[in-house]
Parts: structure tokens; C-alpha cells; sequence
């Protein structure tokens, strides 16, 4: 039971006095980065899927283009 006590103080120990934690101006830059990634991602995400994925209207992407010209 020692151990976890032990454990518990070294832990908060570390958080408060060893932890540089970033300031609000550093947090906001990184959350706008963060933000950015993510929708560019994502729209690579829905280009790939138009690009190759089967469409209501029959369009199969160019890799189901491909494909009927090997079948």
C-alpha cells in the first residue's frame, strides 16, 4: 500500500512542478492546427471516395472503370 501512496505523491509532484505545460496563446495555434489537418483529411477522404467509390448513378470510380475493361 506504500507503493501506491508513494506513487501518488511522485505523480502530482511531477504534474505541478516538472510539467512546462503550454500557454493559452500555444494552445490556441496548436487547436487551429489541429482543426486544419483534420478537414484537409477529410476532404481527402470524400475525394477518394468519389474518385473510386461506387456513386448512385452507376459511376464505379476509375478503379470500377478498370475493372469492366479487364471483365
Amino acid at each position: 500500500m506504500s507503493k501506491i501512496g508513494t506513487y501518488v505523491k511522485e505523480s502530482y509532484d511531477e504534474l505541478v512542478n516538472k510539467v512546462s505545460w503550454p500557454t493559452f496563446k500555444e494552445l490556441q495555434s496548436s487547436t487551429v492546427v489541429v482543426a486544419i489537418a483534420t478537414l484537409v483529411l477529410a476532404l481527402v477522404v470524400l475525394l477518394m471516395d468519389v474518385i473510386f467509390g461506387v456513386q448512385p448513378w452507376g459511376w464505379k470510380g476509375f478503379l470500377g472503370f478498370f475493372y469492366s475493361l479487364l471483365g
